[in-house]
């Protein structure tokens, strides 16, 4: 099976949400004999340099990249009002790219091309005009939802009318190429929902966020205690208005639960103005060298997002790392999860208070929670599990077509 992935991102290293899911994906089908290429994008906000990249995943798959300006230019997006096109979008897309995306696609012959989310769809009528194999659009998240949800909550007007005007593009753009592809793989059953709503009449399956869970050991003796901590990119905007809102509204109180309490920030991309919140209490690392090592050392995992759509991956990888999650339902969304059984939801100031203080006077309430939590990630998000599943519709695919 000759397999061709298409990426806005060099997936190397896989240390963020898109990268992760890209990188489990080649790794769980090389384990079942694939044959995969990769043609990834290379934008100028965190370049790869492909010579940097020591992987042995890596040294198993062709790669191709192409090197991509997405910075946002003031007059181009004016001038893209005055367009039909996505601005978001479009800003993934270059001539030069799609010259070198046809003469790979000329030069070799591949059974499946799966677009590894909305921003490199721009090149799908390259791929239409110069390949027969069976196309595949995985939907990470819904990105229009993500910047309807940001509109909604953004106080300044003139902000908020341009952010809802670009989620009305992205629907549009959406909507209009969701049927041009063979089959659609959404990243969980609510995107599933919101995938049918857009009109959808190609067939569809759920692929959740798959992890390879030996990468995962924990180890309790190294659990400092009591200890919160939040993980997660923080020049995604939902991020920081998540931890902005913890931090302001929720924080203060829970500080005062205990003086040995420690709130660990960490993050790649750490913005500025959080350093300022840092304290005794409260710890800002920015980006740490192992992300698996820094949630082993913690106890309780703080998710207070508020936007955003598709599945929180830092949430799938605390839960194999037994971590009890207090996490907002927008966060938890797509999880196959339980409120008080492997998981704790809060929605409120009030409710976030009253999980952290229920997990610090009863500690065998979030030791018994991240048990549950690791087997329901062993249940659902095994890389072996879902690439399987995955390589059963290519095969089906290609059969039937």
């Amino acid at each position: 099976m000759k397999i061709l992935l298409i990426t806005k991102r060099i997936p190397f290293p896989p240390n963020s949400g898109y990268p992760i899911v890209v990188y489990n994906t080649i790794k769980g089908l090389l384990q079942l004999g694939a044959d995969i290429t990769l043609f990834s994008l290379n934008p100028t906000k965190g370049r790869i340099d492909i010579e940097d990249i020591y992987d042995p995943i890596f040294e198993q798959i062709k790669y191709h990249t192409y090197d991509l300006d997405t910075e946002v230019n003031v007059w181009s997006a004016f001038f893209n009002i005055f367009t039909n096109e996505s601005y978001n979008v479009s800003r993934y897309y270059s001539e030069d790219a799609a010259r070198q995306l046809e003469s790979l696609l000329r030069e070799n012959a591949f059974d499946i091309i799966q677009f590894e989310g909305l921003f490199v769809v721009p090149y799908l009528d390259v791929v239409k005009a110069n390949s027969n194999a069976k196309l595949i659009y995985r939907a990470h998240n819904i990105e229009f939802t993500l910047w309807e949800r940001l509109s909604h909550s953004e106080k300044f007007l003139i902000r908020r009318k341009y952010l809802a005007f670009l989620a009305q593009r992205l629907k549009a753009y959406e909507t209009d190429q969701i049927n041009r592809f063979h089959h659609i793989f959404a990243i969980s059953e609510p995107d599933r929902q919101s995938i049918l709503r857009f009109g959808c009449e190609v067939p569809m399956s759920v692929f959740p966020v798959a992890i390879d869970l030996e990468k995962y050991k924990v180890d309790k003796t190294k659990t400092s205690f009591p200890t919160l901590f939040h993980l997660g990119a923080m020049d995604w905007r939902p991020n920081q208005e998540g931890l902005e809102w913890f931090l302001d509204d929720i924080w203060p109180d829970i500080e005062k639960l205990n003086k040995d309490l420690r709130f660990y920030i960490a993050g790649k991309n750490m913005q500025k103005h959080f350093f300022e919140y840092d304290s005794e209490n409260l710890i800002v690392e920015g980006e740490v060298f192992d992300a698996v090592e820094f949630m082993n050392s913690k106890a309780i995992m703080i998710v207070p997002l508020i936007s955003g759509t598709g599945m929180r991956v830092k949430i799938i990888e605390g839960m194999a790392m037994k971590k009890c999650i207090i996490a907002t339902t927008t966060a938890a969304e797509g999880i196959n999860c339980k409120h008080g059984h492997d998981i704790l939801i809060a929605d409120s100031a009030d409710e976030f208070y009253r999980s952290i203080l229920q997990c610090i006077i009863n500690p065998k309430r979030w030791m018994e929670i991240g048990e549950n939590a690791r087997k329901t990630v062993e249940n659902d998000h095994g890389v072996h599990l879902i690439s399987s599943k995955m390589l059963k519709i290519y095969e089906e695919l290609v059969k039937v077509y």
